[in-house]
């Protein structure tokens, strides 16, 4: 029956198992078998972790999503997912590296970190606890990649912070731990806890908890949650400040305190669990005062204002709280107040009680009323001084950091506890706490018993005279012994010093030794006064460096410092100390030497104690039984020691000669006494010096007074001719511009007349033929005209002379026949005209009405023409008489200019005999004046230049009012031509409109002529004036007659127009040459004037006036032979311009009177009134 049974089937092994449990949690679609394979797989995950988490850790995931809404497929999940970061230690698959997998897991993918926060939403137990957990392991194994997927997440940190409100202590202390874990190191999640009222529910937690007495560790946790959110953050720290919650710190500090005073038994594990609450709340505290950080001083004035302070104090004096918790609060108190003058200030009138009045210390009863109240400074006096336990070292030395913190960086608060200390040593009160008669009265018994004492009385006496040398001069005041009573007095100084050799050799405690070193060493560095009383008593160098070298310690600190104060010593001595410097090095070069001092120093910098003093904590250990800590120095001392080691460690090679300079109070002391020596000779050398330059200096002031004078009498008088000199030219300019610009328009005007005259005169050619004729027979005559011309300018050089006599003879002889043409030839065209007329009437009906206009314009024209040639010949002989006329007055100038020069001479002259007198007293003061007589010599040239601009200046300026008389005359001239013309202005723009091509061709023509070829073209139209006369009479044929009267009409009005235009062009340039002339002279005239006044001012203390006014004299010869020979040369131009027009015009009246006309005898005596007129000018 039995034998049908089947075999037992195969076991599976751990790996296939855990495949078909995962396969099964992938493939199932029931939710009781998903669950029923995550349970097979937690059951694993303790024993086998990295099997399940290879095979199901995505599949496990992926459930919490899937399943999310099942709480037991969520708990059951996330328990395994717990499991396999905390897997049994006897697992073989154990490993470091299993956690780190599965972290990677989580935080690769930010869906998978937001899942487990979505967790936090539901109110299950366990899926809140689970996942916070879950996270917790996660961020311990990858820190940072855990942060930023809980910054990213969304309304991550506020659904953390929101589970702070959660009743369930469980969670709550779940996220309490987390947000530790996650404010720890970064910014942006504590600012984020912080806006999301972190601190209220964290306070509030505490208070719910029983505070810091009753509270358990959860509030140990909120406070280090608090540490985390606070720690260098100002603006969390800003918040709690603003939001109140200082208060609520002051709060719990008060029950800390007053608790601990109600005698009630606690249990042990209670009462340590209330001391960790109480010491994290002062760390707390502490994080709000770091040293140098922005936030402090204002952190400050807030625990004062909510009594954080007082309640901190009040807790540091509290005899039921334990000396741990009392040292960190007195530390607290010193950070609270270092550094800020109103607290420090206000922190000496807090009240504490009395550390000697402790029940249980003395074995007293209890005070009926309390414990009795001191004031804090003699509270912690009291502590530091008054209390000898070894147990009590870390109190006392916070209450020693508590005094350091208030006599920080406050002068007065120094000086006024130190003058109550040397006020109490010399009224013998209160000796147990008085620094004073601590250092300089100390018992033997003592000092064996209790050296802290001693080394607390010389550090708090180190910070009160650190670099402050108006305490060090206090504490100098302080003597030992009754002079009246026949007691020698010791000074302090060497009083300590003596307790200092005395304890060396008495082989006391190193703690004494090493705290006398450090205050000497503070007290005596930069201090030249104190190295000198140090000094004052010999035995004291003598023993110091006994001590540095035989020590019978060999302790390596004392030896060097021992060599620093010996360094300082020799440092600040001087040639005057009572052991002079140079027997100082002697001494230590003698009994110790070089090496031997470097090799004490490089020891002591080397030390452990020294060179690693910031890392070792200075607190008593008490694991050591019953021995004294190992704190030797102090921070202050420390910072001291190895900012100023390099220099004491060279100070030994300095020369003795060479002292070292000391500002103390803002006195200088110390320096080189050879220095001192050979500065006084020099200076004794530099005033006999002084001495006689003063009086060379009076000298040369009484002869400098009398040259100023000199000097300023001519410059006053230079300046007054400049003034009006610059009146009268600036006078001159305005009415020359003024004239000038009248002149222009009426040139203008009389251009524009012309123009007009001449477009109309063109127009009335009517035929191509005459004009061609006309111009052919106008080419010949220019010819002949031009040889004629060569051979008259051959032969005027010559006859100069005699053309000038004739000159005025023919001008009057070409005026009368110029009268009496004008006359015979308007009678010739009146008759012509009417009887041409006559003969056209019955040709040309329809032009008759436009001929008689045109004789008409004919008519008016000729006239004009002949009023503008005998005005242009009145302007060229006004102009000539004004030239010379001009010459005279220059010549007149030249004679000042020659007088001026005269003058200038004899005051020459004048100045050398005056320089002769002052030469021999100004010989002594050659070499201090060198560079001046350089500036001299420069400065006198430019006044002769001064000088000389200035005489030319003047005779400018008279040429100017010349030249302004002349423009005068020709503006009446010009004047008198425009009156003439406005009248037949009206009459001739009505006319001016038609034929302007011809003679805008006519025009280009003659106006590219030169200007010789201009004035002979005016004489060729005159001859053929003439001719055309002479052949308008023989002509019988009255219209041919008519025709030839017309050309010779137009050929005059074209010779006027030439000969105005040659006019205006010669005048144009005489003006240009005037006007350029007068803005030179204008500019050196300024520029001599602003010289004269800047050189003239220097020319009095000038040396040099003999060869300036050599110089000066061959200047002004050379600047007036120039000036001459322009202004000669210019008159000789304007001479031989005029001569020639002269000429032109007499050769034009003869040919006049060849042709058969003649010269009226009233332009003759104009012509000789004119002259007369001239030369009467």
């Amino acid at each position: 029956m039995f034998s049908t049974i089947t075999a037992a089937p195969a076991k599976q092994s751990v790996s296939e198992t855990i495949a078909v449990l995962s396969g099964r949690l992938n493939t199932a679609t029931l939710l009781e078998d998903r669950r029923a394979a995550i349970l097979g797989l937690r059951s694993f995950s303790k024993q086998y972790p990295a099997s399940v988490a290879s095979g199901a850790l995505r599949s496990l995931i992926g459930s919490l999503s899937r399943d999310g809404e099942d709480v037991d497929t969520v708990k059951v999940v996330l328990e395994t997912l717990l499991m396999l970061f905390s897997p049994n230690e006897d697992s073989p698959e154990a490993s470091e590296e299993i956690a780190l997998w599965l972290a990677d897991e989580f935080t690769q993918r930010q869906e998978n970190i937001t899942l487990l926060l979505d967790l936090l939403d539901t109110t299950d137990f366990y899926s809140r606890l689970y996942s916070l957990q879950l996270l917790s392991h996660i961020h311990f194994a990858r820190t940072e990649r855990t942060e930023e997927c809980v910054l990213v997440a969304p309304l991550g940190i506020p659904r953390l912070v929101a589970v702070l409100d959660d009743r369930r202590e469980a969670v709550r202390d779940a996220a309490i731990s987390l947000l530790i874990d996650l404010t720890a190191e970064s910014v942006d999640i504590q600012k984020l806890v912080a806006f999301e009222k972190g601190f209220e529910r964290i306070f509030d937690i505490i208070t719910n908890e029983g505070g810091l007495v009753d509270g358990a560790r959860v509030v140990e946790d909120c406070l280090i949650l608090l540490a985390n959110l606070l720690r260098l953050n100002s603006s969390n720290q800003s918040n709690v400040r603003e939001m109140g919650f200082i208060k609520r710190l002051a709060e719990l500090l008060r029950s800390a305190y007053k608790g601990s005073t109600d005698g009630e038994e606690v249990a042990q594990w209670a009462e340590e669990q209330r001391n960790r609450n109480i010491y994290a709340l002062l760390a707390l505290i502490r994080l709000f005062l770091v040293p140098g950080a922005a936030g402090t001083p204002a952190n400050q004035i807030a625990f004062l204002n909510d009594r954080v302070l007082e309640n901190t104090l009040q807790l540091g004096f509290t005899f039921g709280v334990d000396l741990p918790i009392r040292a960190e609060a007195l530390a607290a108190c010193a950070d609270m107040i270092r550094g800020n003058a109103r607290l420090q200030e206000r922190f000496a009138g807090q009240e504490v009680p009395s550390p000697l009045a402790n029940p249980a210390m003395n074995g007293q009863a209890p005070h009926a009323n309390g414990v009795p109240k001191v004031y804090v400074i003699d509270g912690l006096l009291d502590l530091i001084l008054a209390v000898n336990s070894l147990m009590e070292f870390d109190l006392r030395m916070a209450a020693c950091n508590c005094l350091k913190a208030y006599f920080n960086n406050h002068e007065e608060i120094r000086k006024h506890f130190l003058t109550r200390a040397i006020q109490g040593h010399k009224m013998q009160a209160d000796e147990l706490t008085n620094i004073f008669t601590t250092l300089l009265q100390p018992v033997p018994e003592q000092v064996t018993a209790d050296p802290y004492r001693y080394w607390f009385a010389a550090v708090l006496m180190l910070h009160l005279v650190h670099e402050n040398p108006a305490t060090k001069h206090l504490a100098m005041e302080v003597t030992e012994g009754d002079e009246a009573s026949g007691e020698e007095v010791v000074t302090s100084i060497q009083t300590v010093a003596s307790h200092l050799l005395r304890s060396v050799a008495r082989n006391d405690d190193p703690r004494v030794i090493i705290g006398y070193l450090q205050l000497l060493l503070c007290w005596l560095f930069d201090d030249l006064d104190a190295v000198n009383d140090f000094l004052g008593e010999f035995t004291n160098l003598q023993g110091l460096i006994q001590a540095a070298v035989e020590n019978p310690n060999g302790d390596i600190i004392v030896q060097g410092l021992s060599a620093m104060l010996i360094g300082v010593v020799y440092e600040f001595s001087t040639k005057d100390s009572p052991v002079p410097r140079a027997k100082v090095r002697e001494m230590v070069m003698s009994r110790m030497g070089r090496d031997r001092y470097v090799d004490k120093l490089t020891r002591l910098r080397s030390y452990p104690l020294m060179r690693d003093y910031e890392i070792l904590p200075q607190k008593l250990d008490l694991s050591l039984d019953q021995k004294l800590p190992d704190v030797y120095l102090d921070d202050t001392f420390v910072e001291f020691f190895k900012d100023n080691y390099s220099r004491i460690i060279r100070a030994i090679d300095r020369d003795p000669g060479l002292e070292i300079s000391v500002i103390t109070n803002g006195v200088q002391k110390g320096i080189s006494r050879e220095l001192v020596d050979s500065l006084r000779a020099q200076l004794e050398e530099k005033d006999r010096a002084l001495e006689d330059f003063a009086a060379e200096k009076a000298s040369l002031t009484s002869q400098l007074g009398q040259e100023q004078a000199d000097h300023r009498r001519t410059k006053e008088q230079t300046a007054s001719d400049v003034h009006r000199a610059n009146e009268a030219v600036e006078h001159m300019r305005v009415q020359l511009g003024a004239k000038d610009h009248a002149i222009q328009n009426i040139e203008a005007l009389v251009a524009t007349l012309k123009q007009n005259l001449a477009k109309e005169q063109a127009e009335h050619q009517r035929s191509r033929a005459e004009a061609a004729r006309l111009k052919t027979v106008n080419d010949g005559l220019q010819r002949a005209h031009e040889q004629e011309l060569n051979k008259l300018a051959k032969d005027l050089r010559t006859k100069e002379d005699e053309s000038r006599k004739l000159l005025e003879a023919a001008r009057r002889e070409a005026k009368n026949k110029e009268d009496e043409l004008t006359k015979q030839h308007a009678t010739q065209i009146e008759s012509l005209k009417r009887e041409h007329q006559t003969k056209l009437e019955s040709l040309q009906r329809d032009h008759r009405t436009e001929k008689g206009q045109l004789t008409q314009q004919i008519e008016t024209a000729r006239k004009t023409a002949e009023q503008e040639t005998e005005r242009a010949s009145r302007r060229f002989e006004a102009e000539k008489a004004d030239l010379k006329a001009t010459i005279s007055r220059m010549e007149v100038d030249l004679m000042k200019a020659t007088k001026a020069r005269t003058d200038g001479e004899s005051k020459v002259k004048e100045l050398e005999t005056n320089l002769s007198t002052t030469g021999d007293a100004l010989s002594a003061a050659e070499r201090k004046l060198a560079e001046a007589e350089k500036a001299a010599k420069t400065t006198s040239e430019k006044l002769e230049e001064l000088e000389q601009k200035l005489k030319v200046a003047e005779e400018d300026k008279e040429e100017v009012e010349r030249l302004l008389t002349e423009k005068e005359e020709s503006l009446e001239t010009v004047e008198k031509t425009l009156r003439e013309k406005e009248d037949a202005i009206a009459e001739v723009e009505k006319t001016l409109k038609k034929n302007r091509e011809e003679f805008t061709e006519t025009k280009e023509r003659l106006e590219k002529e030169k200007e010789e070829a201009a004035k002979k073209a005016v004489e060729e139209v005159r001859k053929e004036l003439e001719t055309t006369k002479d052949t308008s009479n023989d002509t019988t044929d009255e219209a041919d007659t008519k025709a030839e009267a017309e050309k010779a009409k137009a050929a005059a009005a074209a010779a006027e127009v030439k000969a105005k235009e040659t006019e205006t062009r010669l005048q144009k340039e005489k003006e240009d040459a005037l006007t350029s002339l007068q803005q030179q002279l204008e500019k050196e005239r300024e520029e001599a004037v602003a010289k004269a006044v800047a050189d003239a001012v220097a020319k009095a203390v000038e040396g040099a006036v003999e060869k300036a006014k050599k110089e000066a004299e061959k200047e002004v010869e050379k600047k007036m032979e120039e000036e001459l020979k322009n202004a000669q040369s210019e008159r000789d131009d304007l001479l031989l311009l005029f001569d020639d027009l002269e000429e032109k015009r007499q050769r034009y009246k003869e040919q006049l009177k060849k042709l058969g006309g003649e010269v009226s005898e009233d332009e003759e005596e104009e012509e000789d009134d004119a002259e007369e007129d001239g030369d009467d000018e």
